[in-house]
């Protein structure tokens, strides 16, 4: 007798074969592994018993054939019979395939789908970059894992076992790219869901608006009624503690929603001290994928890319140098290609090697140090013997004191950030505490001689120990 999975197929019918490649599939795993690494699969033929399948990356390829290669073999022989075979087609960012047998958004026709977007669209601003997409997201070792899980998520949001999704590297290495890939991705896919991305400080000022005026309930419902919400930065939540006691709130109502969190800091969850532990928790609860540095072919590749864009063309021995001299972040090194480009412009010079060289130099003795709050109070605080989360608090002891006001006052001086948000990494200080601690501080530099070199001491520790 012929197994109850086994069918008679022709070419035409690869829809229908991998349908029940999937009702084998799904009775033998859990739902949340069936969710994320066999739904995004897209039949695409069947030929002489071989089964083509689209899968998103090749990450997808590895993950399967490590974990799940004795599921999909028994899959095969019970659907296709001892002679099946499944072949993997990598298509990344294709266009989505149309499944004749179930009608969607993508098959009707152009003034339905016009009408049903127009209908579907944001009535709020949901800050994406519309610039930020896969297809110009340079992929490497470096991103391999949370680059295959973004466009995992981006395709079944909420599904998925990434759940929260928690991404974590060094500054300018893609991370925003990235998670507003995933938003603007789920956009298009996805018109009717709402969709939201934001910085933590962002997130924090809107919060000290709303208990100005008095509408906490509207800020947290808003956001508690979110399909997808996006947090960057989140480790700029450290030291606010009736800003975490909300999110706990809404990343609880969320997640038992089944809606998709995704989350972005410079560290990994269990290295973020001074956040609360429950939070902490909750976002090892799905997958932390961290980005590393990129190596000299992934620099390259950027370089090529961002040199595309621009419509020109440039040498691999001037792009060679480029890469092989910064190598610390994206953001830098596509920094250096747009000076590079103005240069050229600027001067009506040929771009060569020396202009490259003169560039990278310039780079080299110019770069910007990358100064957070939270470092300035880690050193401020060491060096004053304070606990950090002391100056966080209404504390009023003399050291603790003078500890918060140097570290306002290096804040001011050594970052862009605004006079408001340095209050609030301070406990949610209003600016006219920041203004009244630097004009202290300030004070103090012109009479005491001991403060000065303290200060001086700390201002070089800070610049050194960052750059």
């Amino acid at each position: 007798m012929k197994d109850s999975f086994t069918v008679d197929v022709t070419e035409t019918e690869h829809n229908k074969v991998w349908k029940q490649c999937l009702e084998f599939i799904k009775g033998n795993v859990p739902p949340l592994t069936y969710n994320t690494w066999f739904l995004p699969i897209k039949p695409v033929e069947y030929t002489d018993n071989s089964l083509k399948i689209q899968v998103p990356n090749n990450f997808f390829v590895e993950w399967i054939d490590e974990h799940y290669n004795t599921l999909i073999n028994r899959t095969i022989n019970q659907v296709l019979g001892p002679e099946g075979e499944l072949v993997y087609v990598i298509v990344e960012e294709s266009e989505p395939e149309i499944n004749e047998d179930e009608p969607t958004l993508f098959n009707q026709p152009k003034e339905e789908l016009k009408a049903a977007v127009t209908e579907d669209k944001q009535d709020f601003e949901n800050y994406l970059n519309p610039r930020y997409k896969f297809e110009n997201f340079i992929k490497g070792e470096g991103n391999q894992l949370a680059r295959a899980a973004s466009y995992a998520i981006s395709e079944n949001p909420g599904e998925t076992s990434f759940n929260p999704f928690f991404i974590y590297g060094g500054v300018g290495l893609g991370k925003t790219h990235l998670i507003q890939a995933i938003g603007n991705r789920i956009i298009e896919k996805f018109p009717s869901k709402k969709v939201i991305y934001l910085s933590s400080e962002h997130f924090t000022v809107e919060f000290v608006d709303a208990i100005q005026n008095n509408t906490v309930n509207e800020f947290s419902n808003f956001y508690k009624n979110m399909d997808v919400l996006i947090i960057d930065d989140i480790q700029f939540l450290i030291g606010k503690e009736k800003t975490q006691d909300l999110f706990f709130h809404i990343f609880n109502t969320l997640h038992q929603s089944g809606k998709q969190i995704i989350l972005s800091s410079d560290k990994p969850p269990k290295d973020l001290k001074g956040l609360n532990e429950r939070l902490i928790s909750r976002f090892q609860w799905g997958l932390a994928a961290d980005i590393q540095p990129p190596d000299f072919e992934t620099r390259i590749a950027i370089l090529k890319n961002k040199a595309n864009s621009y419509g020109i063309e440039i040498s691999n021995e001037i792009l060679e140098f480029i890469a092989l001299n910064i190598t610390s972040n994206i953001r830098e090194l596509e920094g250096c290609l747009i000076k590079l480009l103005a240069s050229s412009s600027l001067s009506e010079k040929e771009i060569d090697l020396n202009l490259a060289k003169k560039t990278v130099n310039e780079i080299s003795t110019t770069r910007q140090v990358n100064i957070s709050i939270e470092y300035i109070t880690q050193i401020v605080c060491n060096h004053f013997r304070v606990d950090e989360n002391k100056v966080r608090e209404k504390n009023r002891k003399k050291e603790v004191v003078l500890a918060r006001q140097v570290a306002m006052y290096l804040s001011k001086k050594l970052t862009k950030s605004s006079l408001k948000t340095i209050g609030l990494h301070f406990g949610g200080r209003d600016h006219s505490t920041v203004i009244h601690a630097y004009n202290t501080v300030d004070e103090m530099l012109g009479q005491d001689l001991h403060i000065k070199d303290i200060i001086d001491g700390l201002k070089n520790k800070i610049e050194l120990g960052a750059a």
